[in-house]
């Protein structure tokens, strides 16, 4: 069985999501762990809280920046969390990515609010 835990030390994973025709669009963000759930910090408006907001199965692996996975895709279910665990998950991130993570802010201010997602693999 697959243990969160094993991924923490990697900086990206690839994102799987699926569009209403069960298209899989796959995109590498940053996460971090927290009580065996991964959390992944994003903004309300991207495309991957769309497709979420309808289908909340996902997959996920290991991956570079650039996407390569390294392990095989692990299939998991995401659910959007309210903003005082978005709070939470965001104060993670920000310890773990440091100045990276306050650039993003930054750079993806027009894509609404953050929010957090957990993702609890099946």
């Amino acid at each position: 069985m697959f243990n969160p835990d094993q991924i923490k030390s990697q900086k990206y994973i690839p994102l799987e999501t699926y569009r209403k025709n069960n298209e899989a669009v796959r995109m590498p963000i940053w996460f971090v762990i927290k009580n065996g759930l991964i959390l992944i910090i994003t903004r309300d408006q991207t495309g991957k809280i769309k497709r979420l907001r309808n289908n909340q199965k996902v997959k996920i692996a290991t991956c570079s920046i650039r996407g390569k996975t390294s392990m095989s895709m692990m299939p998991g279910t995401a659910q959007i969390l309210t903003d005082e665990e978005t709070a939470e998950a965001v104060k993670i991130r920000d310890k773990k990515c440091g100045f990276f993570s306050k650039v993003a802010k930054i750079l993806t201010k027009g894509n609404g609010n953050i929010v957090a997602v957990s993702v609890k693999m099946n």
